[in-house]
């Protein structure tokens, strides 16, 4: 199981490939999806990378929190927990 990261501040031209194009220098990219408004066709303007190892996590938000994709600074943190409700 991968470790899963929060990526936000994305412009909203950046899709899932460029976001795991930005990443898989870090290590293997599991998954990268940007989250999609289905109304406007647009990106919201965040989206979630997960890595395949906690330490390729690790590395890959130090060296891109802050830095810049499709010319936004991006935040990178660790992904939380979904809330379930019942």
């Amino acid at each position: 199981m991968g470790k899963k990261l929060f990526v936000g501040n994305l412009s909203w031209n950046v899709r899932d490939e460029e976001l795991k194009e930005a990443f898989a220098p870090h290590g293997t990219v599991e998954e990268a999806v940007v989250i999609m408004d289905r109304m406007k066709n647009r990106s919201k303007g965040f989206g979630f990378v997960t890595m395949s190892t906690e330490e390729e996590a690790q590395k890959a938000m130090e060296a891109l929190n802050g830095q810049e994709i499709d010319g936004r600074a991006v935040n990178v943190s660790e992904a939380r927990e979904e809330k379930k409700e019942l």
